[in-house]
């Protein structure tokens, strides 16, 4: 009872203190002029020991690491262990078009997690992680006659979802493992699109907006079995339910006439008029002698079947429309491997090398036609840390490139680093005085 009592205390104490982070953090962490769609750019959900395999961990189940990948990998953890694990990136974005290029970066704090047992086979996480970002501004210049001039469009958008999450995961016999995810989703965008006015023309301006306060829910199961005396072989796969996010998306449009500058405001609203798809996910997983693991993921997210909010132009309407949005699929493969985790002679021997690759189908549609396919690379490290009083704590690097494009779109290639501590506490080992 003492251990379930300082374990809530902590998660509760945790929990709070990152969601507040996460509630005060309204930088984007993307500058992307794709997150103008859907509900943005989706962030990467994966921690730092598996974005150097490029977010692979479906079928992972290792009790030393958090994993809300899977929340079935939650019930691996140990009695004596208690897990944190925080993570922040820095990425540099090259945006191309044509004969046009320029060049961005930022580094944001990604994510904050923990994971505990309460009970024999009985894991507990926690903790807040991004879902998606809306980060944009750019504007676009047409020259139309004599008599109207050059138009100059500004287009800009900022916000973004986060999910804060509490999960379990239970082994309740021996190579089966179930587990769950519940997360409360929040936060809000706001997307707007300005016309210049000329003389005879006059200044048009949209405002979209969205704020979002509801749940999410995740189920996983692995099924781990062992093939002879060196092999482990896991399976594992999750569902992800789609529901209404009871939030009610606006439309602002504003005329300023030029020459009496009076302004005429048009507003419409979409009830309950945003949804999350259902989601599906199957990982593979090989582990030899515990050096070497090589694991496979496949997502969809059905996308496909939600309608948007749209704005129509001629029949002057703001309404759900579907045909907008598209299923997304990601297949990634990574693998990790260690010399000897258990060596004490030589360091390069405990560290864990990694590698992945991954290509991502685009969630949205730009005017009929499919948004950019994405193709990415991964490579990183687990450099373990070592003092007198712990040896199971592991300092996380990885880098990653991503390349977005389409035809007669945006190109855009991304350099990621990745930095995650994962601290691996032994805080309810018996202590003993001689």
């Amino acid at each position: 009872m003492k251990k379930i009592f300082v374990c809530g205390l902590i998660a509760a104490s945790i929990f709070a203190t990152t969601a507040a982070w996460a509630q005060s953090n309204t930088q984007s962490s993307t500058f992307s002029p794709y997150s103008q769609y859907g509900l943005g750019v989706l962030a990467d959900q994966s921690q730092s020991f598996n974005r150097g395999m490029n977010g692979t961990g479906i079928a992972m189940r290792n009790g030393t690491l958090v994993n809300t990948l899977n929340p079935a990998s939650y019930s691996a953890v140990d009695s004596l262990t208690m897990l944190f694990d925080a993570g922040l990136s820095v990425q540099f974005t090259n945006f191309k078009e044509g004969n046009t290029s320029v060049n961005a970066s930022k580094g944001t704090f990604d994510y904050v997690v923990g994971l505990f047992r309460i009970r024999r086979h009985f894991g507990v996480s926690f903790g807040v992680l991004p879902f998606s970002d809306v980060g944009y501004n750019y504007s676009t210049s047409t020259y139309l006659n004599t008599t109207i001039g050059r138009i100059t469009e500004t287009f800009d958008g900022k916000g973004g979802l986060h999910q804060a999450l509490i999960g379990a995961g239970w082994n309740p016999i021996k190579p089966l493992s179930i587990g769950v995810n519940f997360g409360y989703l929040w936060g809000s965008y706001t997307r707007s699109a300005t016309s210049s006015a000329t003389a005879t023309v006059n200044s048009l301006s949209k405002t979209y907006k969205a704020t979002v306060s509801n749940y999410t829910l995740t189920l996983g199961l692995q099924w781990q079995q062992k093939i002879g005396q060196k092999d482990l072989v896991t399976v594992g796969a999750t569902w992800g339910l789609g529901h209404k996010l009871n939030a009610d998306p606006t439309c602002d449009i504003v005329n300023i006439n030029t020459s009496t500058m009076v302004s005429d405001t048009t507003s419409f609203s979409i009830k309950n008029g945003l949804e999350l798809p259902n989601s599906f996910g199957a990982g593979l997983a090989w582990e030899h002698k515990n050096k070497l693991t090589i694991a496979a993921d496949f997502t969809m997210q059905q996308w496909g079947k939600v309608s948007y909010p749209n704005y129509d132009e001629a029949r002057k309407t703001y309404a759900l429309r579907s045909g907008l949005l598209k299923d997304r699929t990601r297949i990634s493969v990574g693998a990790d491997y260690v010399p000897d985790a258990n060596s004490r002679r030589n360091y390069l021997e405990r560290v864990h090398y990694r590698i992945g690759a991954a290509y991502t189908t685009p969630y949205y549609k730009i005017n009929g036609q499919d948004g950019p396919k994405e193709m990415s690379l991964s490579a990183g490290f687990g450099l373990p840390l070592q003092n007198k009083w712990n040896d199971r704590s592991v300092l996380n690097v990885s880098a990653q490139w991503v390349r977005s494009s389409a035809k007669d779109l945006i190109t855009d290639n991304t350099f990621r680093i990745s930095v995650g501590l994962t601290f691996n506490e032994k805080w309810f080992d018996k202590w003993r005085i001689n």
